[in-house]
């Protein structure tokens, strides 16, 4: 009696479907994730300005007759009270607020799209004397934070 064996395995199109979902899959996810990496670097840099803009308000609320200077990184330091020099993704030389409370700071380290651009906190005074503060920059617009 002769026995016929079945054989076992995948086909060669069932190969090339996986290695096509594969393919599809990666051209999504790499760049995402390229992103990401970018967006969670720059989030040092944007605690810090965080914490910069809350000591800047601070100080604008305990004295509403206060006129802020226009400050370098030691003036943030002596006035606001916020110490930069370990932030490691900013240039340090680039870090202002200005008389008018825009937080400003030149990115380093962060990756490829937002190396060298200048990334700013604005403020705007609304009717209650409530601050109102937004994001801007001249980096491109998908790595500028929304809130």
């Amino acid at each position: 009696m002769l026995r016929m064996r079945r054989q076992k395995g995948f086909t060669l199109i069932e190969l090339l479907i996986v290695i096509a979902i594969i393919g599809i899959l990666a051209a999504i996810a790499i760049p995402m994730y390229r992103v990401h990496t970018v967006k969670a670097r720059m989030s040092e840099v944007t605690n810090a300005m965080g914490t910069i803009a809350s000591a800047w308000a601070n100080l604008r609320t305990e004295d509403p007759t206060w006129t802020p200077p226009t400050l370098a990184m030691a003036g943030i330091q002596t006035t606001l009270g916020v110490g930069l020099m370990s932030i490691e993704r900013a240039v340090p030389g680039t870090w202002a607020v200005t008389t008018g409370g825009t937080i400003s700071v030149t990115l380093t380290r962060c990756g490829a799209p937002v190396d060298g651009s200048t990334l700013a906190l604005v403020p705007s005074t609304m009717g209650d004397n409530s601050i109102r503060w937004s994001w801007s920059g001249t980096m491109p617009s998908a790595y500028i934070p929304k809130k």
